[in-house]
């Protein structure tokens, strides 16, 4: 294993901005005052426009794969995490995904509602919301070991359910399913607060995120337009795991914090894979970290990474 070039490259250019804050979750930007628009959709913004579908994959349907269509002429992402609702059941991505004009593929994903096998929908929607981040740190560990043993991009999809059912537990809602989309929905009055609190400056790729003074996530686009896309799923996806432990001060790492979890991520171990639309999973295991990145034509479209216990 060894450190991926365009991981090098991607943060190259990249400054640590200074810190949004609110109570204790805290949001540094990474900014790049040379990058340039996306070249392709959003999956959100691709199934609003009727460009894309997802369904089951058969008529019985299987809880870990989907079927994505790309209609449209342009590359559609799909980002680790994101959450479709509908069909049998609602899903989340297990990884991040590049698909090309056109194209139909299976994409793997994990159930986010464990009391449902039955249709509310034949296409699948947005929920316009990412799962919950404890859970996707646990997820991608899960599937970056799934790569390396069997060769394909499961999660654990007991221990995705157990996760949501703590979370349910903590916010004591009462779902009849057991769906993230009822605690989110739940929570949405204590999450407001966090999601007004943050926005995306000019140039901004990026943001590292700490929790209780402690930088515990990345996310990175290769273009400061997709970010400010995505900060309204990634915001709440933090938020639900900070009010557990929120105290109602504002805590804040230092930037010196940041910069050791940033060099953590870019010396972590790398392990390539072919990837399932365009370009090549590239897996990172490093000290304290674990992440996953999709690079194609020599970049890195997205990266996630985590602080591991």
């Amino acid at each position: 294993m060894q450190v991926a070039q365009e991981i090098e490259q991607s943060f190259a250019g990249l400054k640590l901005g200074s810190p949004q804050v609110h109570l204790n979750l805290a949001f540094f930007p990474l900014i790049d005052e040379g990058n340039e628009l996306p070249d392709y959709l959003l999956l959100d913004d691709a199934l609003e426009r009727n460009l894309a579908r997802v369904t089951e994959v058969s008529a019985d349907g299987r809880v870990p794969e989907l079927a994505f269509e790309n209609d449209s002429t342009d590359r559609i992402l799909l980002v680790d995490g994101d959450e479709l609702v509908g069909a049998k059941q609602n899903r989340v991505l297990n990884l991040s995904v590049l698909v090309g004009s056109r194209q139909k593929i299976v994409i793997p994903v994990s159930c986010v509602e464990q009391g449902r096998w039955s249709y509310h929908s034949r296409d699948f929607r947005s929920a316009r919301r990412s799962l919950f981040a404890k859970a996707r740190a646990k997820k991608m560990r899960q599937v970056t070991e799934s790569l390396r043993v069997n060769q394909d991009r499961r999660s654990n999809q007991s221990q995705v359910w157990a996760d949501v059912a703590d979370k349910a537990a903590f916010y004591r809602v009462d779902s009849d399913t057991l769906a993230m989309a009822d605690v989110y929905e739940e929570s949405a009055p204590r999450l407001s607060g966090y999601a007004a609190a943050f926005r995306a400056e000019a140039g901004q790729r990026g943001a590292v995120i700490a929790v209780d003074g402690k930088p515990i996530g990345i996310e990175l686009f290769d273009s400061a337009a997709a970010f400010a896309r995505y900060l309204h799923k990634l915001v709440p996806s933090y938020a639900l795991d900070a009010i557990e432990t929120e105290t109602g001060k504002a805590v804040a790492p230092s930037a010196a914090d940041v910069r050791r979890f940033l060099e953590a991520m870019q010396a972590a171990a790398t392990e390539r894979f072919p990837a399932l639309g365009e370009g090549e999973d590239i897996r990172l295991t490093g000290d304290g970290v674990s992440g996953g990145a999709l690079a194609a034509n020599g970049r890195i479209v997205h990266l996630a990474g985590f602080a591991m216990a």
